[in-house]
């Protein structure tokens, strides 16, 4: 038994994860965190991190190292997404992060990153015949897998963050807003699933997922238990999409499972998921959605990485 740390740094949020992971590959989860710190904010625009947004990250990451300080962890491995991907100035966010664990975070690839979600999401619902799709705050993976292994995998800069600030400045999105992001999403999300075979399992990961899953479960509170590995109709997953892309922030963020963090960049993500729902081309009827995802790919593959001694 192995203790791992891994710290998953998106555009919207960073997140905690402190597993012991049995030679077998059985999970234990100590400690799973998550904070919105917008790491992201901006960077569509500008191209470079926002020094208020590496400090939130910073602050989170201090004290995510006091927790993996006391957990008696033999491998840490920090890892960052799109907004670092993107960003011209991450140097500077390496230097920070690096002042802090003692190592620099890993800019994974979009293709990387891709099969980490992969990795994390299967690992308990098993890799047969499946697309993982991870919905994040700047980017979207698609990963095609038969039998543990992966056919295809493409990253695509589109992510709740990003599409937010480029297209929804109204509160609610007005109909022209909404029209041009489903114009941009179906001319790049169109191509990346031409030629699929049929999907025979759908299963979603990330936050966007998992919140769009809560409101169509209509739960009284966020219940990871109740979310994870939920089967959901495919026209009862659309219909929530397009209530979330509708719906007010301020009435998104009275919903009772809704993180106060996510209620104003839901909607375009949950158009994403919408999109590739119609466009996809699926011999299932529903999606299956899972709470595991890159975080535990990350994981698991540090643990890999670095066997024991």
């Amino acid at each position: 038994m192995r203790r791992v740390a891994a710290i998953d740094c998106g555009t919207n949020s960073i997140r905690l994860l402190v597993t012991d992971l049995g030679p077998d590959g059985t999970a234990h989860d100590v400690v799973r965190d998550m904070r919105v710190v917008r790491l992201g904010e901006g960077v569509d625009r500008t191209g470079r991190l926002d020094p208020a947004a590496i400090e939130r990250t910073v602050t989170a990451t201090r004290e995510y190292a006091l927790t993996i300080g006391e957990m008696g962890v033999d491998v840490v491995r920090f890892c960052a997404t799109s907004a670092a991907r993107d960003a011209e100035n991450a140097g500077e966010f390496r230097a920070a992060i690096h002042a802090v664990l003692g190592q620099d975070p890993e800019i994974l690839t979009g293709d990387a990153e891709a099969r980490a979600s992969f990795l994390g999401a299967t690992s308990e619902l098993g890799p047969d015949d499946a697309v993982v799709v991870d919905i994040g705050g700047g980017s979207t993976e698609l990963v095609r897998g038969v039998h543990g292994e992966i056919g295809s995998a493409v990253s695509l800069d589109i992510g709740s963050v990003r599409l937010t600030e480029r297209f929804l400045a109204s509160d609610p999105p007005s109909i022209t807003e909404i029209t041009d992001l489903v114009d941009h999403l179906d001319a790049l999300l169109a191509p990346a699933v031409a030629g699929w075979e049929p999907v025979e399992r759908f299963i979603g990961v990330a936050g966007t997922v998992t919140t769009v899953a809560a409101h169509a479960l209509q739960l009284s509170s966020y219940d990871s238990e109740r979310i994870h590995g939920a089967r959901l109709p495919v026209d009862q997953v659309r219909e929530a999409c397009l209530s979330l892309v509708q719906m007010p922030v301020v009435d998104r963020r009275h919903l009772p499972f809704m993180h106060p963090g996510r209620a104003d960049v839901i909607g375009a993500g949950a158009l994403i998921l919408d999109r590739l729902l119609e466009l996809a081309p699926l011999a299932t009827d529903e999606v299956l959605v899972s709470e595991r995802d890159i975080l535990d790919g990350i994981a698991r593959s540090a643990a890999e990485a670095s066997p024991a001694s």
